[in-house]
């Protein structure tokens, strides 16, 4: 399961899922959506292709595809190489279209949430060692540091890593 940041206006510029199901009948083969408007479909080697928009305004998606011993008789079979370059070029230009970024924006994008999850995990070890040698940090700072922690773990859990770089900005400033 991967997922990737969608630029602002995407959604709702394709439709929502009904959208991506559309965009992915146009690159995949027998695209199938089911009531909760996730679509599944495939495509030479790629064997299943899942995906959907989250609430929180990304793209969710899943693929198999061919292995060992399958993928290397596909490969040497006839115009095996071929079209799993196609399926290649098919994946990307879904990633584009869906979500508005080219594969270096996507690369970036990705850099940069992994960034802000580093500095929060970093904001709460720093805290909480901070508190473990510290004589003057009172309870209620304590507290709410520990209040703050744990707000921040959930954003993290959740994937949201901006709100979770903010949060830990405040975890910070709470010690400075």
């Amino acid at each position: 399961m991967e997922s990737f940041e969608v630029k602002r206006g995407i959604i709702k510029s394709l439709g929502g899922n009904a959208g991506l199901a559309k965009l992915a009948a146009e690159q995949f083969d027998d695209v199938e959506v089911n009531n909760e408007g996730i679509f599944t479909g495939s495509f030479s080697i790629m064997t299943k292709v899942e995906g959907q928009f989250t609430d929180d305004g990304k793209l969710l998606v899943d693929v198999e595809q061919m292995k060992g011993d399958e993928l290397s008789s596909f490969l040497s079979g006839d115009g095996g190489r071929e079209k799993a370059m196609e399926a290649r070029k098919r994946w990307s230009t879904f990633l584009d279209s869906a979500t508005g970024y080219n594969a270096k924006q996507r690369g970036d994008k990705a850099k940069e949430g992994a960034k802000k999850i580093s500095k929060s995990k970093s904001a709460i070890s720093m805290a909480r060692k901070f508190m473990e040698v510290s004589t003057n940090v009172s309870d209620e700072k304590k507290q709410q540091a520990e209040e703050l922690i744990a707000e921040i773990e959930s954003k993290l859990a959740e994937q949201n890593a901006t709100r979770a770089l903010s949060l830990s900005e405040k975890l910070n400033k709470l010690f400075s």
